[in-house]
């Protein structure tokens, strides 16, 4: 496929562990959007994957790579824009997508510490993944305000420790209460995902 004007080639990543939910439903219509403004589209969801999300000695020891997390670092270097659903369970990411990052987004891959002369690493990593964008969907069951009053910045983990300490410019958009939410406001909600794929932002 030929890119031309703005068509950007996008990742989806639904970090949801069960696809039938207001995320996987997010992840669709934002998808869908893309698609339909011409860009391509490549669809990623973590119950799709097989890894062992545990990663059992730190970084002290290799721990090979599963197929499925090779292949999904390719994707990752591949697009210009990722997309990132998933919701607030205690104030992070589900176990089993943050266990993604932890196993995949590695020294080499997504961030470096060069060494001087003297083998001595930097105070300040060198981005790989510089020059690419993201949107971040958060899907919180209470009021997103609250939980950041009561809590604080519950986005922070995946916003700066992991995309923008690689040099992945992001923004995040904040869904909540969906517990009690109308179909109205779940409506509005998924036309927003939409709207925001066809522009690829």
């Amino acid at each position: 496929m030929q890119f031309h004007g703005t068509h950007k080639r996008v990742l989806v990543l639904l970090g949801h562990p069960n696809k039938d939910t207001l995320s996987g439903a997010l992840a669709d219509s934002y998808e869908r959007g893309a698609r339909e403004a011409g860009h391509s589209v490549v669809r990623v969801n973590i119950s799709d994957l097989q890894f062992e999300p545990i990663l059992h000695k730190g970084y002290k020891a290799i721990q090979e790579l599963e197929p499925d997390l090779k292949t999904l670092q390719t994707q990752i270097k591949e697009a210009e824009h990722i997309v990132i659903i998933y919701p607030n369970w205690w104030c992070t990411m589900p176990a089993l997508f943050k266990g993604l990052f932890d196993r995949m987004w590695l020294p080499g891959f997504a961030f470096r510490f060069p060494k001087d002369a003297h083998g001595k690493p930097a105070l300040i990593p060198q981005q790989l993944l510089k020059g690419k964008s993201a949107r971040v969907f958060v899907v919180c069951g209470s009021h997103p305000f609250l939980i950041w009053l009561l809590f604080g910045d519950f986005t922070n983990e995946i916003s700066r420790g992991i995309l923008g300490f690689s040099g992945i410019h992001n923004r995040v958009t904040r869904f909540g209460p969906s517990e009690t939410a109308p179909q109205w406001k779940r409506d509005h909600w998924l036309h927003k995902a939409y709207r925001l794929g066809t522009r690829a932002k």
